[in-house]
């Protein structure tokens, strides 16, 4: 199927309408407008922020020759629409985190996040240096689309919760919001799952529309006020070690750039990516110690919830395996992922342990 027909409004200023009508391979000339969706509400910390960064930083950096405006969820199109919205030409790139839209492919998984996947830097391991980029290239361009990774939180807590979880049938009938395959496996524990945009997940927490949510992490979470409704906080979840978060621009836009504009963009979403996983492990430690002063009880699962975690994640992941696509993407990832963990748990792993039993950390 042809994504970039799949809708046919008006293009919005600067579009990839207005692209495809120059002649390759000449390049645009002059200063141009981009519009930029996003997933995220106006002002949702840390991931609105990234989205932002990456806006200014590619207008900075082209001198205004690309001046990117940003238009947050709901104000052109709604957080779960930028995907069809750029593949179709009505905006020219969104930033946002792209198991919101597995239903367009299962293998965006892996450029977002599976359950026991990548943290941040296995994730930058194989992208940029292990094959994942030229998937990414492959998958993306199905759509008319170019993908750049451009921000990650960290690993994101286990989630908020009306009372303790005290074993996986704790599970049976919960409303929980989590998106992609982490909510399908919470899905396989008999919950029912809710994909909601983040700036609807504190209305539906306070309604009682949901029992329990996952979002980001303490400072992201405190931000958004979850602490006011519920208290039991689980800090670590087993849905999204490392989510990434992409810049993805419509294919024929981005061709359209002179060769400095394109490694621009790509070098402002490199920085982005740095700075927005800083941004959240700089402020997360302080604000989980303001949630446990103000009463949260802060917890962890139990293994044989993390168990039960682990058998339904390998189902989902095996439910998608007949596509080609899919399951080649998953060799490469699960093959970096394995050279990066074994490295990783005799040096940095090992050194962290060690540091901090000797520092008293």
């Amino acid at each position: 199927m042809d994504r970039r027909s799949f809708l046919t409004k008006g293009a919005v200023g600067g579009t990839a309408a207005a692209a495809s009508a120059l002649a390759a391979p000449a390049y645009a000339q002059g200063n141009r407008t981009l519009t930029l969706v996003t997933t995220w509400g106006r002002g949702l910390a840390g991931v609105h922020d990234s989205a932002q960064y990456v806006a200014d930083a590619i207008t900075a950096m082209t001198d205004g020759q690309l001046t990117v405006e940003l238009r947050a969820a709901g104000e052109l199109v709604g957080a779960f629409e930028v995907f069809d919205a750029v593949s179709a030409g009505q905006a020219d790139m969104y930033h946002g985190v792209d198991y919101y839209f597995l239903g367009q492919h299962p293998a965006l998984s892996f450029f977002s996040q599976i359950p026991f996947g990548m943290n941040f830097q296995e994730f930058n391991n194989w992208f940029y240096h292990d094959g994942g980029s030229e998937l990414s290239d492959e998958l993306y361009s199905i759509f008319g689309l170019k993908a750049f990774p451009a921000g990650n939180t960290g690993p994101q807590s286990g989630g908020w919760f009306a009372s303790e979880m005290n074993s996986p049938s704790d599970f049976q009938g919960l409303r929980f919001r989590m998106p992609g395959q982490g909510g399908q496996v919470l899905g396989k524990l008999g919950a029912s799952v809710q994909n909601l945009p983040g700036a609807e997940v504190y209305q539906a927490l306070s309604s009682g529309a949901i029992d329990g949510t996952e979002w980001i992490g303490p400072w992201a979470d405190e931000t958004a006020g979850f602490q006011e409704i519920t208290n039991f906080y689980y800090t670590a979840g087993f849905h999204e070690p490392g989510p990434n978060l992409n810049l993805t621009m419509n294919l024929d836009v981005f061709e359209s750039f002179t060769p400095a504009q394109q490694a621009i963009v790509e070098n402002a979403a490199r920085a982005s990516n740095l700075w927005t996983m800083s941004l959240f492990m700089a402020n997360n430690s302080a604000a989980l110690q303001r949630l446990q002063s103000g009463g949260v009880q802060v917890l962890e699962f139990s293994d044989e919830i993390w168990d039960a975690f682990g058998t339904a994640a390998q189902e989902v992941i095996e439910e998608s395996m007949g596509d080609e696509l899919y399951a080649r993407t998953y060799e490469s990832y699960m093959a970096s992922l394995t050279s990066s963990a074994n490295w990783g748990s005799r040096s940095e792993g090992a050194f962290s342990a060690q540091r901090n039993r000797v520092m008293g950390l």
